[in-house]
């Protein structure tokens, strides 16, 4: 400080908190640090404060977080089959829950030892239980947009005998809600110290085509079959197309009737 400049020069603080829009990591605000005991407080963090369901899965015991995360999505997607099944009625009520449910964890199945590979491919050091938890989450948070949903897709169940329109108010359902998820994942492999998202974005093109041709495996979920699975193997592009055609080839309703 001299004559010329009265105003003394500014000495950097250490320790300071981020200010906010500053890149932070998860445990720098003392609330991520807060543990997670339940599975509705996990529900919470993950909706309000991601980070701290971040930070929690890098702790001992985040095995017991990934396990009633897991247990919540496959509860909530239980509870969309049923409103599904509601479509068509009678074992459509039971089987649309088994199945939607079901080939939703067994799709995540399938697609974790490449999510662990494409991770770990990435530089990341993200453990095996913390890509579990990233991949929980994605089904938490999908299942839980699907029961946002669900009493608009029962109200068009009640108004519509199409299966292919209420097939495709489905899809934009699962669609949305899988862009949710998989934000989520993203935002959570960003805080691996990975080099590249190059790989998970390939994962990410993965599970979807391994979600959607798993639907035409369980198939039908929305319309009535005399059997519990389907006796012809289809990949879901042609499933699709078959469809259309049907829709295509009814005659035009009467108005009148």
């Amino acid at each position: 400080m001299n004559e010329q400049n009265p105003i003394p020069p500014v000495i950097p603080q250490t320790g300071t908190a981020p200010m906010p829009g500053e890149w932070r990591k998860p445990g720098d605000d003392a609330s991520d640090r807060v543990p997670i005991t339940h599975g509705f407080a996990a529900l919470e963090a993950l909706l309000r404060q991601p980070s701290r369901l971040f930070y929690q899965l890098r702790q001992p015991g985040a095995g017991g977080i990934v396990v009633q995360m897991l247990l919540i999505a496959l509860g909530c997607s239980v509870i969309y089959g049923v409103v599904a099944g509601t479509f068509s009625g009678g074992p459509q009520l039971w089987a649309a829950p088994v199945k939607i449910a079901g080939g939703l964890m067994i799709s995540a199945a399938i697609c974790l030892p490449s999510l662990y590979i494409f991770t770990c491919l990435s530089g990341s050091r993200a453990r095996l239980i913390e890509v579990c938890g990233l991949l929980a989450g994605l089904l938490m948070l999908m299942t839980i947009l699907l029961i946002g949903f669900a009493p608009v897709a029962w109200i068009f169940s009640q108004s519509t005998e199409s299966v292919v329109w209420m097939g495709i108010l489905h899809f934009v359902f699962w669609f949305v809600a899988t862009l949710f998820g998989v934000r989520f994942l993203k935002q959570g492999f960003s805080h691996t110290d990975a080099k590249s998202q190059a790989g998970v974005n390939v994962w990410i093109i993965i599970f979807l085509l391994v979600a959607v041709q798993m639907t035409t495996a369980l198939r039908p979920i929305l319309g009535k079959s005399d059997t519990f699975l389907p006796t012809k193997k289809e990949f879901f592009l042609e499933h699709w197309d078959d469809c259309l055609k049907e829709v295509g080839s009814k005659p035009a309703a009467n108005p009148s009737n």
